[in-house]
Order: C-alpha cells, then sequence, then structure tokens
C-alpha cells in the first residue's frame, strides 16, 4: 500500500487558502447582513415627513449629484418622495417632469411650489417642510 503524506509548505498553503476564505465568507455575511436588516433607518422618519408634507425629489439615474443625495439618506432612500425623471435610455425626460419644468437635477420641490435646486441639506429640507431632524 502507498501512503499518501501531504508535505509541509502544501499543508500551509491549504491553511492560508481556508484563513483566507473564512475571512472572505465573514465579511460577506456582514455586508449582506448590514444590507438586509429590517432595523429602521436613521432618517425613515424624516424622509416619510418630507413625503407627508409634500416635498418631491426630482432625479435622474445618471445624475450623481442625485445619487449623493440618495447616500445621504442610507437606508431611508426607500421613503423619499423621489420622482425619476430621466426616461430608460437616459437621453429624455419623462411628460410629468416636463409638464413640471424641471430643467435640472436634483430638483425639490416643496408644499408652497418653491423649488431647492442641487443637493439640499437636511436642515434646508427642515426649514422647507417644517420636519424634525432626528438626532
Amino acid at each position: 500500500m502507498h501512503s499518501f503524506r501531504v508535505s509541509d509548505t502544501v499543508m500551509k498553503k491549504l491553511i492560508v487558502l481556508s484563513c483566507f476564505f473564512l475571512i472572505a465568507f465573514g465579511i460577506g455575511t456582514l455586508v449582506y447582513y448590514t444590507y438586509t436588516t429590517t432595523e429602521p433607518g436613521r432618517y425613515d422618519s424624516f424622509a416619510q415627513c418630507l413625503a407627508d408634507n409634500g416635498a418631491v425629489f426630482y432625479g435622474a439615474f445618471w445624475c450623481s449629484h442625485c445619487q449623493n443625495q440618495k447616500a445621504a439618506f442610507g437606508k431611508s432612500v426607500k421613503y423619499l418622495p423621489y420622482v425619476e425623471c430621466s426616461t430608460l435610455d437616459g437621453k429624455g425626460q419623462i411628460p410629468l417632469c416636463k409638464e413640471k419644468g424641471i430643467e435640472g437635477y436634483p430638483t425639490w420641490e416643496f408644499a408652497d411650489g418653491s423649488r431647492e435646486s442641487g443637493e439640499v441639506s437636511f436642515a434646508k429640507l427642515a426649514e422647507k417642510t417644517g420636519c424634525v431632524l432626528p438626532q
């Protein structure tokens, strides 16, 4: 009978490779649970209040400033009163945004008819809507 013996070098490589996969699995699991937990987002009530008080956020998927504005809300982005103005090909504007005269992104429109363009601070959004910022 032949006995099979794994060399020390091969054994060390297997250990290093195993550790790498365990660490990668751990990081992947952490990322997965961080983004799929049902814990409320920090700005959930603020974003919901914006919508309840008549604010509307007009943007386009290709707009970096719109992405920044959304990112500021973190997990609470799902509650934003967001209207996607771009056509799917990114070359045009949907009729609603044309009718509203939206010329740049992001544009926030408020219940009183006023507008703010660009990335709007949470303080300004609170001022325009009467919504309370979480501490």
